[in-house]
């Protein structure tokens, strides 16, 4: 698929025995090389209490990583709005907007990011709960776009600074919610394939069923968050994979342990149901060569109607990881 856009989603993960300063960094110069490869977007994640993810504030890294490239689109994948007051979070987008023109991107997303009592801390002493979600929503846009705002006796707020062109607003969703949300609203959906590779079809379905057209965003506009491991041989990628496994192992457990090496998941004490897990996941892992891999991201891409992948890559390694954005981009051209 000639048309079809490669982005990347970081989120910025931190490998075992090495430091969150050092992943940040990774993160910084993974967005650099992106941009050198002719990838289209470069959104970083947000996480809280994690001892796996750096990034738990994505308009500040965003910041720094648009300072530190010239012309690669920056956004956010996404910031967690319930947390959030919708004109902090449009003035923090708009004001990234006029320093770095037409190269933000506002991704907004429903999960917490985090356990309960982080997210109880991040609201800290908010009344403000989860089912006023839509709300937010609606006054964001209405912030972003300096337009009266949806609650009423918010109308008379002027966010700042005002904008020519505004950032790009997208819903994250890996739900048919998500996607009846992002419809409902009018904008663009960000399907996160990796967290539930088996609603991809009919998310999407459902997202442009719903789909209502706005002046900004006229026609439904979908990409689709996918998870690659891909290296120069099959026997490496499946390497890298048997890290994720571990890692994913342990998150099931409840721990959000750093990222493994290698070394560390060959020598991991796995159980039987372990392997069996292990071997259940494996069907929709994309791992591989970059024509193996190649060939099930455009599979992907044709099932959604998907024009953009967002990839992400996670290895122990950071060489092995730019090494995967390197052979993807070798493969699309």
């Amino acid at each position: 698929m000639a048309d079809l856009r490669l982005s990347v989603l970081d989120q910025s993960p931190i490998p075992s025995g090495s430091t969150a300063a050092q992943a940040l960094q990774d993160s910084v110069h993974l967005a650099q090389l992106a941009e050198r490869l002719g990838y289209h977007r470069y959104w970083v994640a947000e996480h809280h209490g994690s001892k796996s993810f750096a990034g738990c504030s994505p308009e500040i890294l965003i910041g720094h990583i648009a300072d530190a490239t010239a012309k690669i689109r920056v956004g956010s994948g996404g910031v967690m709005l319930m947390h959030y007051s919708p004109l902090k979070v449009a003035e923090n987008f708009k004001l990234l907007q006029t320093l770095h023109p037409n190269r933000i991107d506002l991704g907004i997303g429903r999960a917490p990011g985090s356990d309960g009592l982080t997210a109880a801390a991040l609201a800290y002493g908010s009344q403000i709960g989860i089912e006023y979600l839509p709300a937010k929503i609606a006054d964001l846009k209405a912030f972003v776009y300096d337009k009266p705002a949806y609650t009423e006796a918010l109308r008379e707020v002027n966010p700042a600074p005002q904008v020519a062109v505004p950032p790009e607003i997208w819903m994250l969703g890996s739900t048919d919610e998500g996607a009846k949300i992002a419809g409902h609203f009018g904008l663009p959906f960000s399907f996160a394939h990796f967290i539930s590779p088996d609603l991809l079809e009919r998310a999407c379905h459902v997202y442009r069923d719903k789909f209502i057209s706005t002046p900004e965003v006229p026609e439904p506009l979908v990409n689709v968050g996918v998870f690659v491991l891909c290296a120069d041989t099959t026997e490496e990628a499946e390497d890298l994979a048997l890290c994720r496994d571990l890692w994913r192992l342990k998150v099931e457990r409840g721990l959000f342990e750093p990222f493994p090496s290698i070394g560390e998941a060959y020598d991991f004490d796995y159980s039987e149901a372990d392997r069996a897990r292990i071997a259940e996941r494996r069907e929709h892992q994309i791992l591989g060569t970059k024509d193996q891999v190649a060939v099930r991201l455009e599979d992907i891409a044709e099932k959604s109607g998907a024009t953009e992948l967002m990839v992400i890559s996670i290895t122990h390694d950071f060489k092995q990881r730019a090494r995967c954005y390197e052979l993807l981009a070798q493969a699309f051209h």
